[in-house]
Formats: C-alpha cells, sequence, structure tokens
C-alpha cells in the first residue's frame, strides 16, 4: 500500500510542477501584454500630438493592437481552461485545490487590471481623437455639439461637417486631419467593442472565485 500512496504523492508532484509552470507561462504573457499595452500609450500620445501622424506610426500600432488582442485571447482561454481543470479536481487533495485557486484568482485579477488599463487608455484616445476633430472643425469655422460629433462618428461619414469647407489651405490640412481621426477612431471602435465583449467573460471568472 505504501507503494501505492508514493505513486499518488509522485503523480500529484509533477501533476503541480505542471501546474506551476503555466501559472508562470501565462503571468509572463500578462507582463508582456502590460508592456504592449504601455507602448500602445506612446503611440497614442504621438498620434495624438502630430497633425498628420506618419503612416508608419499607425501601422505599427494596429500590429501592437492586433498582438494585444492575440495574447489577451490566449490568456483568457488559458485562465478558463485552469479554472475548468480546478472545478474537476475539487476531489484532488485540499492544500493542492486551495493552492491552485488561489494562484488562478491572483492572475485573473492581474489581467483584469491590464486590460482595465488598456480600456482606459483606448477611450481617452478616442476621446481626445474627437477633441482634435471639433478644434479642426473650429478651425474651418465649423462648430460642432458633442452629440453631432458622435452622429458623425457613428454614421462613418466625415463629409456631413467637411462637404462644405472652404478650398483654402488651411482648411485642406484641416480636412486632411479631420479625415485621418476619423479613420483612426472607426479603427479604434471594434478594437473597443471587442475588448468589452472579453472583459464580460473574464470579469466573470473573477466573480466566480
Amino acid at each position: 500500500d505504501d507503494t501505492e500512496e508514493l505513486e499518488i504523492a509522485i503523480d500529484n508532484t509533477a501533476f503541480m510542477d505542471e501546474f506551476f509552470s503555466e501559472i508562470e507561462e501565462t503571468r509572463q504573457n500578462i507582463d508582456k501584454i502590460s508592456e504592449n499595452v504601455e507602448e500602445a500609450k506612446k503611440l497614442y500620445s504621438i498620434i495624438l500630438s502630430a497633425p498628420i501622424p506618419e503612416q508608419k506610426t499607425k501601422d505599427d500600432l494596429e500590429q501592437l493592437t492586433a498582438e494585444i488582442k492575440k495574447m489577451a485571447n490566449s490568456v483568457r482561454n488559458k485562465l478558463k481552461s485552469m479554472e475548468r481543470n480546478i472545478e474537476q479536481d475539487e476531489a484532488r487533495s485540499s492544500a493542492d485545490l486551495r493552492i491552485r485557486k488561489s494562484q488562478h484568482s491572483v492572475l485573473s485579477r492581474k489581467f483584469v487590471d491590464v486590460m482595465t488599463k488598456y480600456n482606459e487608455a483606448q477611450v481617452d484616445f478616442r476621446e481626445r481623437s474627437k477633441g482634435r476633430i471639433q478644434r479642426q472643425l473650429e478651425i474651418t469655422g465649423k462648430n460642432t455639439t458633442d452629440e453631432e460629433l458622435e452622429e458623425m462618428l457613428e454614421s462613418g461619414n466625415p463629409s456631413i461637417f467637411t462637404s462644405g469647407i472652404m478650398d483654402s489651405q488651411i482648411s485642406k490640412q484641416a480636412l486632411s486631419e479631420i479625415e485621418g481621426r476619423h479613420k483612426d477612431i472607426v479603427r479604434l471602435e471594434s478594437s473597443i467593442k471587442e475588448l468589452h465583449d472579453m472583459f464580460v467573460d473574464i470579469a466573470m471568472l473573477v466573480e466566480n472565485q
């Protein structure tokens, strides 16, 4: 009987080793997402400070956004599969189960924190881009309310406001910036929406703990 108990103990140790290596890998991925979010914030600032941002900066941001999305999906799936395994293993040694629940909980919260920061950065970028559009419209002599601006963004058609702009040099530059920022926001919308859906999912993970 001793041999059997020893085998179970060894099996359990191997199982926990594997669990800890999964935890470590997931933690590193969350740290990497966090680094990418900081990088995205820098790119947001660069894009906001230049009247006509360089295409390369926008391409870099697009690439980074895709990378964050891919990694976040992977982390989410990993956390969900860990949770399923924990639920199935309620019968396992209670000390191990407590450790696993606690590690999973810490990681889930860390992930939610990072993604919350990312969401805040995106929403801030959207608001500030909107402010830039509003200022450029003022330069061309068009004053818009916040509601009108939202309407334009939702319609996906900047020409609602830009159609009557006079053909002066300053207006051309303003127009170019308005259209560029409008595209930035449209691109951002789908990312914010995807992030929101992921959030609901992850928030449930954290609540279930």
